[in-house]
């Protein structure tokens, strides 16, 4: 594919976008990189001093389970947030050179895995702090970063062109993530959704249905319970992530024609 051997030929490009992406973030910062740690630190303190209380669930090693939910969920809104920007904010060599515009939303997905995976640090020392330790379990590890790079990366295409043409979209994006954060299991758990009305039972189907139920479930797997994943939901998703990548670079490929003009 063109698209495939464009990316290798401005390598470069990407690698040294991914590198001001990574140390952009925390420009101008005092604490830099420590950031990567203190903010899913903060959170996961609130959330377990809270949300225990608030859904009155006493789940075992609730530190350790949602470390492993907001986590891989950090790694998820910050990805899609930067990506309505990525062409905007660079807006000028978008419109002075020429390279193959994907760069920048990938870029933006490489990155943020670089950041997940130095986070990943803090769910290791949960697990072993916790007394829960590492299995050979995590060898599957790479199978569900691997499906969330490709969902967000489909995401990404389509965020990054869009917004060029409609700037309300990172509002909207926000707005929706924001909605997401309740309808996946980042502070609950799937086993103990009420399903005793027809509404209860819509919003559960909603919530089994939503892509990072399958991705969070499968790190809870591998770290939390450290069993095997669902592999059917695995496979399912894998098949509809690259589908939806497809279609997303489609549409990307469409829209750039007019990036300039719009910039």
């Amino acid at each position: 594919m063109k698209l495939i051997k464009d990316i290798f030929k401005y390598r470069e490009l990407l690698k040294n976008n991914v590198k001001k992406e990574v140390r952009g973030r925390y420009k101008n910062s005092i604490l830099g990189v420590m950031w990567t740690f203190l903010n899913p630190l903060l959170q996961i303190a609130v959330y377990a001093m809270i949300f225990p209380y608030i859904l009155k669930q006493q789940q075992p090693h609730y530190l350790i389970f949602v470390c492993v939910g907001l986590i891989p969920w950090s790694f998820f809104t910050t990805t899609i947030i930067q990506s309505t920007n990525t062409i905007i904010g660079n807006a000028n060599i978008v419109k002075k050179v020429y390279f193959p515009r994907e760069i920048l939303p990938l870029s933006v997905v490489l990155s943020g895995a670089i950041n997940f995976l130095i986070a990943a640090i803090i769910i290791i020392a949960f697990c072993i702090g916790g007394g829960k330790g590492i299995t050979w379990h995590i060898v599957i590890f790479p199978v569900i970063l691997l499906l969330q790079m490709v969902l967000q990366l489909a995401i990404s295409f389509v965020l990054a062109a869009v917004t060029v043409y409609i700037r309300d979209i990172e509002h909207f994006v926000q707005i929706v993530l924001m909605l997401m954060f309740y309808a996946t299991p980042i502070v609950y758990s799937t086993a103990t959704l009420d399903a005793s009305t027809k509404t209860a039972q819509f919003m559960k189907q909603i919530i089994l249905l939503n892509p990072m139920t399958t991705i969070i479930e499968g790190y809870r797997s591998i770290f939390y319970t450290q069993t095997l994943p669902d592999f059917k939901s695995i496979g399912i998703w894998y098949i509809v992530s690259m589908v939806l990548l497809v279609v997303g670079w489609l549409i990307f490929k469409k829209l750039q024609k007019g990036f300039a003009e719009e910039l």
